[in-house]
């Protein structure tokens, strides 16, 4: 490489030429973006990660600028000498940084050739994502992409700035541990050397995080690396990376108060958006009841109301029947709605179904009243308390479920974010941030026929609601809380259990008996018994984060190199095959598929 470069240095970046540098002698290095032969003069765009830059070949200047430039492609990698010019008039492009200048080419060397890429590598770029994520090694040089990442480093260089300025150390935590699958499946790794046993992947931090509190180490925090080997969706992949932390001797607020700052000086410094703080908090319940889901989208309304007293005993034998078994009936109001097709109310219809409804009553607000199926079944009162309720007008659609509580709060929590994208209500530069709080600290799994923790099972229960682990710990609610931003949950944390007793009053809670929790999680029933002062923490999901600052549609356009839906990689063809002799090594004999 140093003889095909010589003496030559690089001295600009492409996309940091400006005005300011007109006159200077300069050296750059790329990627041809595209080449442009207007009779005599030849242009060619070049690119690096900064940017574009025009280059200038004229023959009058350089004899030889034809035949090297005729040479030149897309994507060949050149080295040009030259001097800083102004654009001439009429040809200045505002849209570009480097817009004023060209850069009047006195040599030009071809580093090295490339063959027609699958793609164009720019950011109008339409080729299919598989093809993109084949040849991730181009994707990568597209403007687009290499903003997020350029934007991803300035995210997390800020994120350690503003932890070390509160007192956070940052330490590194192991990657291989022990399984404990309280959760989703862990990724497994044998080991050679102890034959017959098996490492997990973290699917965080929790317990090593916990340890450090209690060896006194009192802030902690880390940008680490996290796997759970569960079904994939656009805003999760196999591998992601936690902005983790941990404190010593904090309440929630203490916690809620420095991470809303540091998420403040996030948005400020990567994408000049001031956060109002303090953000607003809203407890579990009134977001399940106001919105049915606990990571709601505050930038509309459509909020739901029940209206399970108003038609308890009406004349509709599917409301009255639901609510006489303890299930409730709730409805949104969609303000303008009535002009919603027959097929468009179908599809809706579908959409809650895919949650558990049994199906969606609608209306439609006309001039002589409920336009609906259901409209016969109600009295002239019923109509008017149930309109008085939903604040309905002329031009409204009604949208009704009918179900047990956890049904219908989330297959209509679900319609009614799905109709805020449909109808445009929320604008991705709109940025509406809230707390939820006391969660409950466990839920019943029919399944399993147990207790099982909403979080995990080392969150600490409200101090007021302690007594209730023992007469009622379905009511209990956890020192948990969930930073929510535009219906995406992008952290969520707690203040954990200190006292080693509570501990182990929670795994037999969870249906995980001494013997069990001691083999499980020993080390950390051990280090309870040590002096273990009250902390919490929280994690933040960086690739989500990140997603939403750089309004990317995909988590994949925020992550270097991401997995598909299917936990593969295209690029390398990962995950492979291994041959006989490693797996003998690791004592493993595979199954034969049938």
């Amino acid at each position: 490489m140093n003889d095909i470069l010589g003496d030559w240095k690089r001295s600009h970046y492409c996309g940091h030429l400006t005005a300011a540098d007109i006159g200077s002698t300069v050296c750059m290095m790329g990627w041809v973006q595209r080449r442009r032969d207007h009779g005599g003069l030849i242009f060619i765009d070049l690119r690096d990660r900064e940017g574009i830059v025009q280059l200038a070949l004229d023959p009058d200047r350089d004899p030889d600028a034809h035949s090297r430039a005729d040479k030149v492609r897309n994507e060949f990698v050149v080295a040009i000498q030259g001097k800083v010019s102004p654009r001439p008039e009429g040809t200045v492009n505002p849209k570009m940084k480097t817009g004023e200048v060209e850069v009047e080419v006195s040599e030009l060397r071809i580093l090295n050739t490339a063959q027609t890429p699958p793609f164009m590598i720019d950011e109008y770029s339409e080729a299919a994502e598989n093809i993109r994520l084949k040849y991730r090694y181009l994707d990568l040089r597209r403007p687009t992409i290499q903003d997020n990442l350029v934007m991803r480093h300035k995210v997390a260089r800020t994120v350690r700035r503003y932890l070390d300025a509160n007192g956070f150390l940052e330490i590194e935590t192991p990657v291989l541990t022990k399984s404990t699958p309280e959760g989703a499946r862990d990724y497994l790794v044998p080991s050679r050397v102890n034959s017959g046993t098996f490492y997990a992947l973290p699917q965080s931090p929790q317990l090593f995080k916990q340890l450090l509190m209690v060896s006194g180490y009192d802030r902690y925090f880390q940008i680490v690396k996290c796997f759970r080997d569960e079904d994939l969706r656009a805003d999760r992949q196999p591998e992601f990376t936690q902005i983790d932390c941990e404190m010593s001797f904090v309440s929630r607020d203490d916690v809620m108060t420095i991470m809303e700052e540091m998420i403040s000086t996030i948005f400020k410094e990567a994408i000049d958006v001031d956060v109002q703080l303090p953000m607003a908090h809203l407890t579990y319940a009134e977001a399940m009841d106001r919105f049915g889901v606990d990571n709601p989208d505050m930038r509309f309304g459509l909020e739901l109301t029940e209206l399970s007293d108003l038609v308890a005993a009406s004349g509709f034998k599917v409301f009255a029947d639901v609510v006489a078994k303890g299930g409730i009936v709730k409805a949104i109001n969609v303000k303008g709605g009535a002009s919603f097709s027959r097929k468009e109310l179908d599809d809706l219809t579908e959409f809650v179904k895919i949650y558990g409804a049994k199906g969606l009553a609608w209306v439609k607000m006309t001039e002589e009243g409920w336009q609906s199926p259901i409209a016969k079944f109600f009295s002239e009162n019923d109509l008017s308390a149930i309109n008085e309720r939903l604040a309905a007008e002329l031009g409204d659609l009604l949208l009704f479920v009918a179900d047990k509580p956890k049904i219908t709060n989330e297959a209509l929590g679900r319609l009614r974010g799905h109709l805020g994208q449909k109808l445009e209500l929320a604008q991705k530069d709109d940025f509406r941030f809230v707390w939820i709080t006391d969660f409950p600290l466990l839920e019943w799994d029919e399944e399993s026929k147990r207790h099982v923790a909403v979080h995990h099972p080392f969150t600490a229960p409200m101090d007021e609601d302690i007594s209730l682990l023992d007469s009622d710990p379905g009511k209990a609610r956890a020192k948990a809380y969930d930073l929510v931003l535009n219906g995406s949950e992008i952290g969520g944390g707690s203040i954990r259990i200190h006292d080693q007793s509570v501990q182990s009053r929670m795994f037999k809670l969870m249906g995980i008996e001494q013997e069990e929790a001691r083999e499980k999680f020993g080390f950390l029933l051990d280090a309870l018994e040590y002096g273990a002062p009250p902390h919490g923490g929280i994690a933040f999901g960086l690739d989500r984060l990140m997603m939403i600052l750089s309004g990317s549609d995909s988590i994949r356009d925020v992550i270097a190199f991401p997995k598909t839906q299917k936990a593969t990689c295209l690029m390398s063809e990962a995950p492979g095959t291994v041959d006989e002799k490693q797996l003998r090594e690791l004592s493993i004999r595979l199954a034969k598929s049938k």
